[in-house]
C-alpha cells in the first residue's frame, strides 16, 4: 500500500541536484576555500616549534616599535629643573665667595657645604622620579626598546626602564598579558625539543663509548632474540657543563661589546638566566644610537675644534650594532630554551632517583620490621615468607 502512495521523482530533480552540484563547486567557491585552507596551515605552523619562535621574535620587534613610537612622544621637563638647580647652585656659591671671600674659610666653607648638600638632596629626588640625564630618543632606542619587551615578557624585569607615559604603562598591561603566556609555550616547546635533541645526542656519544655494540644488536636479532635497549638518563653534570659553557660564551661575547669587564658580564648572564634581573647591566644601554650619532653631527657643526674622526667612529660603529643587536637577543632567548631543556633532563633524573629513593626505603622497612618481629618473635614465623 506504501507504495502506491510513493511519490516518483521527477524527471529534472537529478538535473535539480546536479546543479546545486555544480553550484557548490562553482569557482567563485574556490578563493574561498584556498584562504580557509592557507589560514589551517598557518596555525599548524604557528603552533610548531619554529613557528612559536618566529611568533615570539614578530611579537618582541613589534613591541620594540610600539613603545619607541609611544615613549619619544613623553615631554621630559626634568631636564629643564636640573639646569635651574645646577644654575642656581652656582650663583650661590658665587654670592657666598663674594661674601667671605678669603678672609675666613671657615665660614666658606661651611656655607658652600650647605648649599652643596641643598643640591645633593634636590638632584637625589629628581633621579628617584626618573631623571636619568638623556633625553627619551636617546632611552628610547631600537636596542634598548627590544631588550625591554623581552625582559617583559620573559618575566625578567630590568627596571633599568619604564614607560612613563599613560599609554605606555596601559599597553605595557595588554602587551604583558599577551606576551607572557607566549613565553611560556616558547619555553615549553623549545625545552622539550632541545631536551630530545641533547638525550639523542648524549645516547649516540655513550653507545660510541661501549663495546660492539652494534656487534651485539646484529647477533642478537640474527638468533631470533629481541634485544631490549638500555635506557640512558642524561646526567645532571652533563645539563651544568652546558648552561656553564654557555654562559661563558656570554661573558665572552657581552665583555667585548658592552665594555663590560668579565665579571660583570659573567654576572649579568647568571641573573639573567636565573630570571633576577636586578637592572644594573643591561645589554642595549650602552649601544651607540642614532640620537647619539646626530648629537656629536650637531656639536661638530657648532663647534670647529671638534674631532671629525669621533663622528666617523660613531657612524661605524651605529651600523655595526644591528648584527649585535641580533645575535644579543637570540643569545637571550635560546639561554632561555636551554634553561627549559636542563629542567626537563634534570626532572627526568629526580624522578629516578626518587623512585629509586622510595623502593631502597621500601626494602629497608620491610627488613627492620622483619628484624624486628624476629627479635621480639618466632623467629620461625617471621622468615617463613622471607623473600630473600
Amino acid at each position: 500500500m506504501a507504495s502506491k502512495f510513493q511519490r516518483k521523482p521527477s524527471p529534472g530533480g537529478a538535473g535539480v541536484m546536479g546543479g546545486a552540484s555544480s553550484v557548490s563547486s562553482t569557482p567563485s567557491n574556490q578563493p574561498r576555500k584556498r584562504v580557509k585552507r592557507c589560514c589551517r596551515n598557518f596555525v599548524t605552523f604557528m603552533c610548531t616549534q619554529v613557528g612559536v619562535g618566529a611568533l615570539i621574535v614578530i611579537y618582541a620587534i613589534c613591541g620594540a616599535f610600539a613603545f619607541m613610537h609611544i615613549e619619544r612622544q613623553f615631554e621630559d621637563k626634568t631636564a629643564g629643573l636640573v639646569m635651574e638647580l645646577r644654575q642656581n647652585c652656582s650663583q650661590q656659591l658665587w654670592s657666598i665667595t663674594e661674601e667671605h671671600n678669603i678672609i675666613d674659610r671657615r665660614l666658606w666653607t661651611e656655607a658652600t657645604n650647605e648649599v652643596l648638600r641643598e643640591y645633593q638632596a634636590q638632584i637625589a629626588g629628581v633621579v628617584k622620579h626618573g631623571y636619568v640625564g638623556r633625553s627619551p630618543e636617546q632611552i628610547w632606542s631600537f636596542p634598548a626598546a627590544l631588550m625591554f619587551c623581552l625582559s617583559v615578557i620573559t618575566m625578567i624585569g630590568y627596571g633599568n626602564m619604564v614607560p612613563r607615559t599613560p599609554w605606555g604603562k596601559g599597553f605595557t598591561v595588554i602587551y604583558a598579558t599577551f606576551g607572557i603566556p607566549l613565553y611560556i609555550l616558547y619555553f615549553l616547546n623549545m625545552g622539550r625539543v632541545l631536551a630530545r635533541s641533547f638525550k639523542f645526542l648524549y645516547r649516540s656519544l655513550h653507545d660510541c663509548t661501549q663495546e660492539h655494540p652494534r656487534l651485539d644488536r646484529m647477533d642478537a636479532l640474527e638468533g631470533g632474540v629481541s634485544l631490549t635497549r638500555k635506557k640512558v638518563i642524561v646526567p645532571s653534570t652533563a645539563c651544568l657543563w652546558v648552561i656553564f659553557f654557555y654562559v661563558l660564551t656570554g661573558t665572552v661575547m657581552f665583555a667585548n661589546w658592552e665594555r663590560w669587564s668579565l665579571l660583570n658580564s659573567f654576572y649579568f648572564c647568571m641573573t639573567s638566566l636565573c630570571k633576577i634581573g636586578f637592572g644594573d647591566f643591561v645589554p642595549g644601554a650602552s649601544l651607540t644610537t642614532t640620537a647619539d650619532v646626530n648629537a656629536a653631527t650637531q656639536k661638530l657643526q657648532e663647534d670647529i675644534s671638534a674631532d671629525p674622526a669621533e663622528l666617523a667612529q660613531l657612524q661605524s660603529v651605529a651600523a655595526d650594532q644591528h648584527s649585535k643587536l641580533a645575535i644579543n637577543f637570540v643569545y637571550m632567548l635560546l639561554g632561555m630554551g636551554l634553561v627549559a631543556m636542563c629542567r626537563n633532563l634534570m626532572r627526568e633524573e629526580v624522578r629516578l632517583k626518587a623512585r629509586e629513593m622510595r623502593e631502597d626505603a621500601k626494602l629497608c622497612m620491610e627488613d627492620t620490621r622483619l628484624r624486628f618481629v624476629g627479635c621480639c618473635g618466632n623467629p620461625r614465623d617471621a622468615y617463613e615468607d622471607d623473600y630473600y
